[in-house]
């Protein structure tokens, strides 16, 4: 008897009305399985001070991605234009490729599957093993029940040409800033009460600070928003965050910071930020990119309270 393959069988049932007509029929559970072969495996590196990032293309899924940001840890991902799996758990192992038989497998548990596009975003722990696994020559594989159906989707990574990009990473990230924008953009200064005076941990947020603008062409404007505590008068508070301001615009200058690109404010007791004072004895500063609409930035860096 000739061989009939499950695509033929679905076919003549459909002819016949549907499978109803045929309830004994068992139908298999079909795996897709998702990676580069030896031929055409590759990853690339994108490399600069603000960010390292390794991408790997998963032929017929998507890509998976290592990214580094600056002031971050190591993080993976796998995104796909099409999601493939369903919403869950999905298992995550380390297994050796065909051409290694015999390797035992280990398991790195259970990961959150979401159903967007970025299907599997993991932090540090897990990028790491999964780094580790293929410098030791192993295969990274996530498996996870498909979006429709009842299969099973397989995706998993190549270490083909990994060990060589590697190295250009770590270089990459030695080469890092110490913080990155999302960090930086909004940034607090706090002061005893009474005190204008920087700490060796407000000078190095600050040094943190002037190495990003410096190395960042799109920030344009760097505002220094002074602001005291309600202790006392008005005009002595007034001055009081007028001199912390310039202190700390003063010592951005000092580390190379153009004076053009730095707007100074005064606000005193203006716009506290909480209703403990020591939380209001600040100075807060603010980076702004070109496009960035200014009328939405908020002086005050805690609420809606100043748009100046």
């Amino acid at each position: 008897m000739a061989k009939v393959s499950c695509q033929s069988l679905a076919r003549r049932l459909a002819l016949l009305g549907g499978a109803a007509m045929l309830p004994w029929v068992a139908w298999p559970v079909m795996a897709s399985s998702y990676g580069a072969g030896i031929e055409n495996s590759q990853w690339y590196l994108t490399d600069s001070v603000f960010e390292c990032v390794l991408v790997h293309e998963v032929p017929g899924y998507g890509r998976a991605v290592f990214r580094h940001r600056a002031g971050e840890e190591l993080t993976f991902f796998l995104e796909s234009e099409v999601p493939m799996m369903r919403a869950g758990r999905g298992q995550l192992v380390v297994e050796a490729p065909a051409w290694r038989p015999g390797v035992a497998p280990t398991s790195l548990g259970a990961v959150n599957v979401s159903s967007g596009r970025r299907a599997v975003d993991l932090g540090n722990r897990e990028a790491t093993y999964i780094a580790r696994g293929l410098l030791k020559g192993m295969q990274p594989t996530l498996t996870r029940t498909a979006r429709y159906g009842n299969g099973q989707v397989r995706v998993h990574l190549s270490n083909v040409n990994f060990s060589g990009q590697w190295q250009g990473y770590r270089q990459c990230v030695a080469g890092l800033l110490p913080a990155n924008y999302d960090q930086l953009r909004r940034s607090r200064i706090p002061f005893a009460s009474g005190s204008t005076s920087l700490s060796e941990a407000d000078q190095r947020l600050l040094d943190n600070i002037v190495a990003f603008v410096m190395a960042d062409p799109s920030v344009e404007r760097v505002f220094v928003d002074g602001h005291s505590d309600s202790i006392g008068s008005r005009i002595d508070n007034r001055a009081l965050s007028e001199e912390r301001a310039q202190v700390v615009a003063d010592y951005l200058k000092s580390r190379g910071i153009d004076e053009n690109m730095l707007t100074v404010r005064a606000h005193g007791d203006q716009y506290p930020a909480s209703r403990r004072q020591s939380e209001n004895r600040r100075v807060n500063i603010r980076l702004q990119r070109e496009g960035e609409r200014p009328e939405f930035q908020q002086a005050s860096g805690d609420s809606n309270e100043f748009a100046g």
